[in-house]
């Protein structure tokens, strides 16, 4: 703890969005960064807790306190080696983590002002890439061949954790490119996709192989491979079986999300296949990050206007949530930078019916809880109501499910951390 005053002295500081006018203009990553002096003066706030909850509340149990006194004391290799030596993909959690170790951290208990652990995460895993601190290892090969299907969050946590323990292994994806959510689900205003593509370079390089655009099943490949990890995500998305559904203009949010990404990434998709918001009323269902993906997808497409609308009662407006307590996770109002490019936000809403004309979505009847039916205008109705848990049959005992696929849609740094897990329940199943 190089500055044991700083957290009396110091303000949190943010390092905020782009200025809105310029930023729904492209696809660029909104978040900035501070400079280096600004970067480890946030740092220097860590207060080093005796009792670490941060530690505590991470997934991955990273340790907060052991990096940001490196990145304070300008140590960026050292913090890199820290923060590595628990988290395989700093660049992916240091972007789109909602942070579990900052609503732990006792100066938000206390003052509202956590440490800045996200950004200070990720600038230390940038400095990392950019300075060259970035080890490739060459595991030496125990003889033994694993399989990974799906190249999402878990399964790269668990392919990169088995291929340095020794093992060969192959990675198996339906789709062109790796990433999983990461790459279609989220955009690249929150996640630029070349980060993942610099990743998945370096797992190449030390081994792992990439086979796209195969989309396979356990029981093809139990025997050829000592064993298989099942990582397939939630591809199930809760759907909205209601008058109207079949209506043209009615979508699954990935429809729209994963088809952007694509064209982003150079993709052509014939004109009458695409999803778009552009000059159109969008609705979008469901109130949760999804949701907001998608509103800030439809403003850099051109939409007329954005109404977001939730089944749920609205949050307490935080900091803090008196029917949630710490160290439960404080469920207050979120405002994302796609909230700050305009929308309308409305909660105790239920949908009734999908209203067209001629095939084509015109709006969409709800129902404002203690209030009557009205009609909402919409031409573009995006449902973001989250996915369905995965069922599955029983595998043999070399088939181990992890991620979303085995405990449902949650964060990715519990997918993260559910492919580490499994890495070594595998490793002990074949050193048994």
């Amino acid at each position: 703890m190089g500055n044991p005053k700083a957290f009396l002295e110091i303000h949190r500081q943010e390092a905020g969005y782009r200025p809105v006018h310029d930023r729904i203009h492209d696809f660029g990553e909104v978040e900035q960064t501070l400079n280096t002096r600004e970067r480890k003066l946030q740092a220097s706030r860590c207060m080093d807790c005796g009792v670490p909850f941060c530690h505590w509340a991470c997934p991955l149990g990273n340790k907060p306190p052991e990096w940001n006194d490196a990145l304070y004391k300008g140590e960026w290799e050292t913090a890199y080696q820290l923060l590595t030596a628990t988290n395989p993909f700093p660049e992916f959690t240091g972007r789109i983590c909602p942070a579990l170790c900052e609503k732990s951290c006792i100066l938000n208990l206390v003052e509202h002002e956590p440490t800045t652990n996200r950004e200070d995460e990720a600038a230390i895993t940038e400095a990392a890439f950019r300075e060259g601190y970035i080890t490739i290892h060459h595991p030496k090969r125990n003889g033994k061949r694993i399989a990974v299907i799906g190249a999402g969050p878990a399964g790269l946590a668990a392919a990169n954790d088995l291929n340095l323990m020794g093992y060969e292994v192959t990675v198996f994806e339906k789709n062109e490119a790796a990433g999983g959510l990461l790459r279609y689900g989220i955009p690249n205003f929150k996640l630029n996709k070349a980060i993942i593509d610099r990743r998945i370079a370096l797992l190449e390089q030390e081994g792992i192989t990439f086979r796209y655009g195969e989309d396979v099943t356990p029981s093809q490949l139990t025997g050829q491979y000592d064993a298989v990890v099942l990582a397939t995500g939630t591809p199930t998305a809760r759907d909205l079986s209601i008058s109207g559904r079949e209506l043209k203009g009615v979508h699954f949010a990935l429809e729209l999300l994963a088809q952007q990404n694509r064209i982003l990434a150079g993709i052509d998709i014939p004109k009458e296949e695409r999803v778009t918001a552009k000059g159109k009323d969008v609705l979008v269902i469901g109130g949760g990050d999804t949701g907001s993906d998608c509103i800030g997808t439809a403003h850099r497409q051109g939409c007329k206007s954005v109404t977001q609308i939730e089944i749920m009662p609205r949050p307490v407006e935080g900091p803090e949530d008196p029917n949630n307590p710490w160290p439960a996770y404080p469920r207050t109002l979120k405002t994302t930078s796609s909230h700050e490019e305009g929308c309308v936000r409305r909660w105790n809403v239920n949908t009734l019916e999908f209203i067209g004309k001629g095939g084509k979505l015109t709006g969409v009847r709800v129902q404002e809880k203690g209030k009557e039916p009205e009609i909402i205008k919409a031409e573009l109705v995006l449902l973001a109501m989250g996915f369905l848990r995965p069922e599955h049959p029983q595998y043999p005992d070399n088939v181990f499910v992890c991620g979303d696929a085995a405990c449902g849609a949650s964060l990715v740094v519990r997918a993260l951390a559910s492919g580490k897990q499994t890495a070594l329940k595998v490793n002990e199943y074949l050193t048994k």
